[in-house]
């Protein structure tokens, strides 16, 4: 009708830039998306080729039903690709509302199931059909992993000029918020 929809939350953080060097973000977009240089062992960090297959650590992964830019069967390919063990979550929603799913949002649902590093591949149609349905946000999911698979809790560095010898360039939030 001629009339802008007022903002919410998630229109507002979709909105925000990316805040990445341009270079960066191009390169980040063409190796790992187009190029898939991840997932075929060609993308290089200092010289050396990213070996997924090599990292044994226990990973959480999290794919999205309706992801537009990574199609959740292209995410659990990471089941293929990684020797340890996984957590993989699907969530209802699209590339940022599924991932944005604070605990106490109506209508989110989620499947999670752990692949042990020695379990047979289970194909993502076959894992979709067998694995049920959760209400509710995965976040919490997510908090319990974390506590499960981590040492403690340890208090983050102090910032600041007393700690780095770095003065702060602005009082919080920072300029760049204010920037158009």
């Amino acid at each position: 009708m001629g009339e802008r929809l007022p903002t919410f939350d998630l229109m507002a953080w979709s909105a925000d830039g990316t805040r990445l060097p341009f270079r960066m973000h191009s390169e980040y977009l063409r190796r790992l998306y187009l190029g898939n240089q991840l997932a075929e062992a060609r993308y290089r960090v200092d010289g050396h080729p990213v070996n997924l297959n090599a990292i044994e650590l226990p990973m959480f992964v999290v794919g999205t039903r309706t992801d537009h830019i990574a199609p959740w069967r292209s995410v659990y390919k990471i089941h293929l690709l990684a020797a340890g063990e996984i957590t993989f979550v699907l969530t209802s929603g699209g590339h940022n509302a599924g991932v944005v799913s604070e605990p106490g949002h109506p209508r989110r649902v989620y499947q999670i199931a752990d692949k042990q590093a020695d379990a047979p591949y289970v194909g993502p149609d076959r894992w979709f059909a067998e694995v049920s349905e959760r209400q509710g946000s995965w976040w919490l999911e997510w908090r319990a992993w974390l506590v499960e698979h981590s040492s403690g809790q340890v208090e983050p560095p102090a910032l600041g000029a007393s700690e780095r010898g770095y003065p702060p360039l602005a009082d919080a939030p920072g300029r760049y918020v204010l920037q158009r």
